[in-house]
């Protein structure tokens, strides 16, 4: 690792200390300890990253809270040698950061630690300047759902450029996933060619981890953004549950900072669970009479669902433009949620982007943006100030 980071591993048996013994050999310090020497071993050497094999007691989900409340600054990981989702959801709740699975998911300590190390780095610099580092490290990944209860409003065009934005502008594991299961969309807008899908992970739907997901994601060549295209295929759309699309969204938030959902603009239960799911739900609208009168339809809709949108929900203005009917202001009186950001029209530069198969943005800090793409751009280092 580039900087050192004090690692204290508890586990009870002697078998598992010398698998990550092993696995660990190119890290340092490492401390070992067993779980009912925790206290002594945290107040001594008070370390970054605690590495929590689960106890054969089954006092795991205790331990993660003891350990977060001694240690409110450090990074708790918790390893398992057999998948379970109510100990991933009560573990990830107490403040776990990940759950690994042994020994099929060591792998990805790896990832974990060189990220740690890296953000670590960054925070040092920083003061602590930028929160929103702190928290690619710190709790659940974040979970964003783009939704329109109108076709045509560009709702695919926001999610593809505002996640394409987001991994370039930060140090974040960005993950988009394509919910238009019959027609997709996303892969038009970054140019994708492949026979993998998100539809591919649904005979290992109960075992579900980082390593399929990364398996079946393809990766945009400049930003490295992984995305799990749409199936287009109306009969394996068939295929998937709630349950599916729950596990999906679920495994993914502990795999990722943060999890990008394009939704299509009907209801049903697969675009509810996302929905449930989410931390933000950002709807996108156009400045027209039709997309006002359908705005306040889903809210009615959210409401008879009883999806919660208090805090979760913001409005996005797309394809603003002087020609528009209405302005900006004018829905300001007529809706309860915030408008969080303005995007332009620029068919110009979106339709140029689309016909040459390549993102509206290919690098950080890139200087000659279309209006559209400094407009996400902008909104995107909002969310990350």
């Amino acid at each position: 690792m580039s900087k050192e980071v004090k690692i204290l591993v508890v586990a009870d048996q002697d078998s598992v200390k010398e698998m990550l013994t092993e696995f660990l050999a190119g890290y340092e310090p490492v401390r070992y300890t067993t779980s009912s020497e925790v206290k002594k071993e945290i107040d001594r050497i008070g370390p970054d990253v605690v590495l929590l094999v689960q106890p054969e007691e089954g006092a795991g989900v205790e331990l993660v809270q003891y350990i977060q409340s001694e240690l409110p600054e450090g990074i708790v990981i918790f390893l398992t040698e057999k998948q379970d989702f109510v100990l991933l959801r009560d573990v990830v709740r107490a403040g776990a950061v990940e759950y690994i699975v042994m020994p099929d998911e060591l792998n990805l300590l790896t990832d974990r630690l060189e990220k740690i190390s890296e953000l670590s780095q960054i925070q040092q610099r920083k003061k602590g300047a930028d929160a929103s580092g702190k928290a690619f490290v710190r709790g659940r990944g974040k979970v964003y759902s783009f939704y329109s209860g109108k076709g045509g409003s560009g709702c695919t065009q926001l999610a593809t450029g505002f996640a394409q934005s987001l991994k370039l502008e930060s140090t974040a594991s960005v993950l988009l996933i394509d919910l238009n299961l019959q027609y997709g969309g996303v892969e038009t807008f970054l140019s994708f060619d492949s026979n993998r899908t998100l539809g591919d992970l649904i005979p290992v739907m109960n075992e579900m981890n980082e390593f399929h997901i990364r398996n079946v994601a393809q990766r945009e060549a400049h930003s490295k953004l992984e995305v799990l295209v749409s199936p287009r295929d109306a009969e394996i759309a068939e295929n998937m549950s709630e349950a599916f699309v729950t596990r999906l969204i679920r495994a993914s938030r502990r795999s990722y900072d943060f999890v990008i959902i394009d939704l299509p603009s009907h209801m049903n239960e697969l675009v509810y669970a996302a929905l449930s799911e989410a931390d933000m739900i950002y709807y996108v609208m156009n400045l027209d009479t039709p997309s006002v009168q359908i705005y306040r339809l889903v809210e009615d809709l959210f409401r008879r669902l009883r999806i919660d949108t208090e805090g979760r929900l913001e409005v996005v203005v797309n394809q603003v433009g002087r020609d528009n009917e209405l302005v900006v202001s004018d829905l300001k009186g007529l809706f309860n949620a915030p408008i969080t950001a303005e995007i332009r029209r620029d068919h110009a530069g979106v339709q140029a982007a689309v016909n040459q198969g390549r993102p509206l943005q290919k690098e950080a800090n890139e200087k000659k943006l279309t209006p559209a793409a400094k407009d996400i751009r902008k909104w995107v280092q909002s969310k990350l100030s």
